[in-house]
């Protein structure tokens, strides 16, 4: 079975080529990804700080319970900026046996004691709310940019590897299946010759497998190559620290194969029973025709799978932030399903609508392109798929961080009333903000900090970014587009939250949510604003009146500058846009690289689809220009039959990230007409068109240099 596995690859050299990059390129993704992640799990953080200590005692986290429908009780760690220790615990610990020595520093306890005295000052710790780090754990009790490194790979990875992961299933199944499709003649002979189903499938499964082991000698490397490239950009841009230590690549490396390995076998397998259970007497017969259309089962799946995305289109709108971009991805992955279990109707449907202009533009050639079109309505799926994918993730996906820099930018620049910034290494107290009210040309100051709060969300607890102020001339200094209530009872007690949060926390003004502070503290403040600025100002605004500031915004007439620069650097509002869409930028590259992967990859899987089909056509084209058709009308027909099949892919692909950008950006911005960057649609659908036409015109001009009489005897 090997054998003859071997030398039908051989004799295919086409479509063995387009599986093998297929495989390739998903080998490649998934082990860098796959190392990065394992980078982040398997990081352990050395003790630097409190490396003489035997055990340290933080509050670097609080842990949330949720109560579940079920009755099942779950519970999220989420990260603490400001955590503190109570101080009345170290005079605790001091009086545990066996302690030598208790040292407080920056809210956080140092310890020197004996193994034994462990159990007791964990336990006091847990009592305190805090936690307890000794041995090889105590790195974790301090604050380090290798920590946040280790977060952001597992958080990115976590958000972005399952729909990766969904996206190589998807194009090395599509790619897989087709491959298949193309040698059903071959399969029926065998079928003819008494050659049973199970030696069929095992024989399809065995060039399958053949060409999943040969991908790894390219993808490998490739992922090899990838992964160094990408940690060295992840390191220029200081999203990782240079000596952030990457896991051994063994790992990633078994997992790509096995699961490339194993998506391309079942995917030949499914692809091949159809064939495998045809009767040897009716084999040839059964693949002579190209069924028009799917079963029923796939009709119904692919229905199903529509309304599943329509109801996730309305989810999605209602999400706010990261979870909303998630969403989006799902939903976007949902419509190509549908579209992909729906693509023999769709076509069908395609090719008698457009039949009318075909024939008027492209006269006896667009009648044949029609003919075609419906004939082939199923043969045609996959490339349709490909191109809905293609173009949905290109036209919403890519956009989706351009709005939100875009709208964040826009909401810091119009809500900022005050015209000067002024920041100090050591921070900015009350008395200073009080100092600079004083100060002649000054009409208002604003201090401000920024910080994080933790929320609950519906299935646990997320941190929301906040802005504690203070609040005596805030509407002074910010305009942040009150909707509800009002910023005058902004005190002791209370906050002001953005409209996002508020609709995806489900707060109204008068409630009392529950919330914990940056350092942990649990509170209940009552909500006495609403307003619609929250991606410039953070979703919360906290009263401060004590305790330091980050910044002060000052409001002047222009004349003050002189006298400003003595309490700090002073930063026109300008500046501080400009400082703020740099941040923004870099920020966002680590979600450009991974959308454009994905983008990169579908866009390959839709030129290798098309490649495939285009080659596959060398016996049909031989038959025509033999009945008489010349090259110039059959070159005709191919591109009436692009033009049709690119007019039903971009429309449908066109929809889909529209209804995405739409629902998205209406969480995340509150507004309905989403941003598009110039030429951002004519790139992608300009690019997904010339990608379409190269790779079906070039092989189909290869195809008609073969003399007719040769060519129609060849193989699909």
């Amino acid at each position: 079975m090997f054998k003859l596995a071997m030398r039908l690859l051989r004799q295919r050299p086409g479509t063995s080529i387009a599986t093998l990059v297929a495989l390739a390129g998903g080998v490649m993704i998934l082990m860098s990804l796959a190392v990065f992640v394992q980078s982040g799990l398997q990081f352990k953080p050395e003790p630097k700080q409190f490396a003489a200590a035997d055990v340290v005692v933080a509050h670097r986290h609080i842990t949330v319970s949720t109560k579940e429908f079920d009755g099942d009780t779950t519970t999220t760690q989420v990260p603490l900026p400001e955590g503190t220790v109570p101080a009345e615990l170290a005079d605790q610990i001091r009086k545990v046996p066996g302690v030598t020595d208790v040292q407080a520093v920056d809210g956080v306890i140092a310890i020197k004691a004996p193994e034994s005295s462990y159990a007791a000052i964990e336990q006091l710790a847990e009592g305190a709310g805090v936690e307890a780090y000794a041995g090889d754990e105590r790195g974790w009790a301090e604050w380090s940019t290798s920590i946040e490194a280790r977060s952001l790979l597992v958080e990115a990875g976590s958000a972005f590897g399952g729909y990766v992961v969904l996206l190589i299933v998807f194009v090395v199944a599509g790619t897989v299946g087709l491959s298949v499709r193309h040698r059903r003649r071959d399969l029926a002979l065998l079928r003819a010759v008494a050659a049973t189903p199970a030696q069929v499938r095992r024989l399809v499964v065995a060039e399958a497998a053949v060409v999943g082991l040969a991908s790894a000698a390219l993808g490998v490397p490739a992922g090899l190559w990838a992964t160094s490239r990408v940690h060295d950009q992840l390191v220029d841009r200081g999203f990782l620290p240079a000596d952030f230590p990457i896991a051994n690549p063994a790992l990633g490396i078994v997992f790509a194969i096995a699961m490339t390995l194993l998506v391309a076998v079942l995917s030949a397998r499914i692809a091949a029973r159809r064939i495998a259970k045809i009767r040897p007497a009716e084999a040839l017969g059964e693949v002579a025709v190209e069924p028009a259309r799917g079963g029923r089962v796939r009709l119904a799946l692919g229905l199903i799978t529509l309304a599943g995305a329509t109801v996730s289109l309305f989810f999605a709108a209602g999400l706010s932030g990261t979870a909303a971009l998630a969403a989006a991805v799902g939903m976007l992955y949902l419509f190509v399903l549908a579209i992909s279990l729906l693509a023999p109707w769709v076509n069908g449907f395609a090719a008698r609508v457009l039949a009318p202009v075909l024939r008027t533009v492209w006269g006896v050639s667009g009648e044949l392109a029609a003919a075609n079109l419906r004939a082939n309505a199923r043969g045609m799926s996959a490339v349709l798929s490909a191109l809905v994918l293609s173009v949905g993730f290109g036209g919403s996906v890519w956009f989706l961080q351009d709005n939100l820099q875009r709208q964040t930018v826009a909401q810091s620049r119009d809500g900022m009333l005050a015209d000067r910034v002024i920041t100090a290494p050591e921070g900015l107290t009350p008395a200073t903000v009080a100092k600079l009210r004083q100060v002649p040309g000054v009409e208002a100051a604003t201090g401000v900090r920024h910080t994080s709060v933790v929320v609950r969300i519906f299935d646990g607890a997320e941190p929301a970014v906040a802005r504690a102020v203070d609040p005596a001339q805030l509407t002074s200094t910010m305009d942040l587009k009150v909707r509800e209530g009002d910023l005058a009872g902004l005190t002791d007690g209370t906050i002001a939250v953005s409209a996002l949060q508020a609709a995806s926390s489900s707060w109204e003004v008068g409630d009392t949510p529950e919330m914990w502070l940056g350092d942990g503290t649990p509170v209940r403040p009552r909500v006495v604003a609403i307003y619609d600025r929250g991606l410039g100002f953070g979703d919360v605004l906290l009263p401060q009146k004590s305790g330091s500031y980050d910044e002060v915004l000052v409001r002047t007439d222009g004349r003050a500058d002189q006298q400003l620069a003595a309490f700090g650097a002073v930063t026109t509002a300008d500046q501080l846009s400009g400082q703020l869409s740099r941040a923004l930028a870099i920020s966002a590259w680590l979600n450009k690289l991974l959308i454009g992967v994905m983008v990169g990859y579908a866009a390959l899987a839709a030129g290798n689809t098309m490649v495939m089909a285009a080659l596959a056509r060398g016996r049909e084209l031989a038959v025509l220009r033999l009945a008489g058709v010349t090259r110039r009308q059959v070159r005709r027909m191919v591109s009436a039959e692009q033009v049709g099949l690119l007019g039903s892919a971009l429309t449908l692909g066109a929809a889909i990230a529209g209804a995405t950008l739409v629902a998205v950006v209406h969480a995340l911005t509150g507004t309905f007409l989403p941003y598009i960057p110039p030429l951002g649609w004519v790139i992608v659908l300009g690019g997904t068109t010339v990608l379409a036409l190269v790779t079906t015109i070039l092989p189909v001009g290869r195809l008609l240099r073969v003399p007719p009489v040769r060519a129609a005897g060849t193989k699909e």
